[in-house]
């Protein structure tokens, strides 16, 4: 039994399609989430916004957001979200020992600040670590409060990401 429902045009709501056909028109198809969220047209339409921000137009480079996303994918043991991110952070010129070191939960010795502190941010995030105030600052430093607040929802919105996949089973896809 595959747990990903298809929501085929006809049976959509006046809402679905008009997200629908928002989601097709932006990224040229409906990626395996929004599979997932359309059955909220609300939910589906916010997080389309928020990830094509934390995406394409946020403060945190390709690379950080890589970062955070593997980061996620260790955490949760998330196969579908690890396989994509893999090679996306390939894409955007992580090397091989950072991504592994990343999944393995050890330090990739990333010698950039920003990359740094998002890699720390978001290990004592999923951690559950409480940040001392000089560790808040250092980060706060390197990457700015927008850069903290999109850590924050970048962790948020790919443990969703992340979930929504592995209850739905859905998946990863072939290469």
């Amino acid at each position: 039994m595959s747990r990903l429902a298809e929501l085929p045009p006809e049976r959509q709501t006046p809402e679905q399609k008009k997200v629908f056909e928002q989601l097709v028109a932006g990224r040229g198809r409906i990626l395996g989430p929004y599979k997932i969220w359309i059955h909220s047209p609300t939910v589906a339409a916010g997080m389309e916004h928020i990830g094509t921000y934390l995406n394409k137009k946020g403060s945190l480079s390709e690379r950080e957001v890589e970062i955070g996303i593997l980061v996620i994918a260790q955490h949760w043991d998330a196969n579908y979200v690890r396989q994509a991110h893999i090679k996306m952070g390939k894409q955007v010129g992580l090397s091989q020992e950072i991504i592994d070191a990343v999944l393995a939960g050890r330090d990739p010795k990333l010698t950039d600040p920003h990359e740094r502190a998002v890699h720390r941010f978001a290990v004592s995030l999923v951690s559950g670590a409480k940040l001392s105030d000089a560790e808040f600052a250092e980060i706060e430093k390197a990457i700015g409060r927008n850069g903290v607040a999109e850590v924050l929802v970048l962790i948020g919105y790919y443990t969703s990401v992340a979930l929504g996949m592995k209850v739905h089973e859905v998946p990863v896809p072939p290469g």
